[in-house]
């Protein structure tokens, strides 16, 4: 019985769709056959009333019955096509066109690239690594144990495992899984791959969980720098430092070292250049000491290159970290460093 009405209905719609002229009578068409309270519809909720077996064989002709109409209906709607409004269609051919919006880049990606463009034609690779990071490279290849005290300055994310039972859920740390608190992570992996001489730069994001303010954000970018070869010294750190920072900011770059202590190289340096506003004379942007700092750096610790296989003493090498927001601070005069990942438009669209 509703097998013959479901084909009735179908052929009452083919009937009367050939008789349609124009959209408003092929919407009141769709809406008797398929309305609310149409008799098609009202079969559909009956279905629930049905036996098992006539529900399913019902329920797939109407569902096939309902689709078939469906594309009857949209055919039709698109052979009549829209209305033409000749008041609307008026358009004055003189008015310019609509400009498209173009994407911005984010600070950090055109100071990331000016960074790639000057290294590599210094002739450094770009290297790249996780930014889910195990202990080993994170941590423990780069001379920093367990019970160092840099891990807590570092304050990692580590990652948590789930698990689900019956009546219970509960978390387990991820032993040895972390995301990256430097990129610092991935010069012992480069290097279990690669022989010496070596030159790259590894920029990527990392992650520490720290309170944000205007210089300080749980996620940010550094810039890895590692050279590795035969008497490769503290010079030649210098050297590579005063170019390239002289063709980053356009011109010419003084480099300070100050002795500090970072687990992976020996000796360790703070890192100060010239300053960028007053050229080193003193100024309200430098506190009047002439010089900005921006970092750590370093000749490679022995224990880090036997961490990658190398044997002792059989290298040398020096490495550094910076932050590439602080450089698009410098550069562009930012001073909340929360704004690179804001997604505010009205940041972006300055750039």
């Amino acid at each position: 019985m509703l097998e013959k009405k479901i084909q009735e209905i179908k052929k009452q719609v083919l009937e009367a769709v050939e008789k349609i002229r124009n959209s408003q009578d092929l919407f009141d068409l769709e809406k008797k056959f398929l309305g609310r309270k149409s008799e098609f519809i009202g079969i559909l909720k009956g279905l629930k009333n049905l036996s098992p077996e006539e529900r399913k064989k019902i329920g797939e002709l109407a569902n096939k019955t309902k689709n078939e109409i469906s594309e009857i209906i949209l055919q039709k709607k698109d052979s009549l096509g829209a209305p033409l409004d000749l008041e609307k269609e008026k358009f004055d051919v003189t008015l310019p066109g609509r400009r498209k919006g173009r994407g911005h880049l984010n600070p950090i990606s055109l100071v990331r690239r000016d960074i790639e463009d000057i290294f590599t034609s210094m002739g450094f690779e770009i290297a790249d690594g996780p930014e889910m990071e195990t202990e080993f490279y994170n941590f423990d290849a780069l001379n920093i144990p367990k019970d160092h005290p840099a891990r807590d300055m570092q304050d990692t994310f580590w990652l948590r495992q789930k698990h689900e039972t019956r009546n219970t859920k509960h978390e387990t740390k991820m032993e040895g899984l972390a995301m990256r608190s430097q990129t610092s992570a991935g010069q012992v992996r480069y290097m279990q791959t690669h022989k010496p001489p070596l030159k790259i730069i590894l920029p990527g994001k990392c992650f520490r969980n720290e309170a944000t303010d205007s210089t300080h954000e749980h996620t940010f970018y550094q810039f890895e720098a590692l050279v590795v070869g035969e008497k490769i010294t503290v010079g030649n750190l210098k050297m590579v430092a005063e170019q390239f920072f002289s063709q980053f900011f356009k011109q010419d770059i003084k480099v300070r070292l100050r002795p500090s202590y970072f687990p992976f190289t020996e000796p360790s340096f703070e890192f100060d250049i010239s300053c960028t506003v007053c050229g080193g004379k003193g100024c309200s942007a430098c506190k009047h000491n002439k010089w900005l700092e921006l970092g750590g750096a370093g000749m490679v610790n022995q224990n880090v290159f036997v961490s990658a296989g190398y044997k002792r003493n059989q290298y040398t090498g020096f490495a550094w970290g910076f932050g590439l927001e602080r450089l698009a601070m410098m550069r562009y005069k930012i001073d909340d460093v929360r704004l690179f990942h804001s997604g505010d438009l009205r940041f972006m669209r300055q750039f």
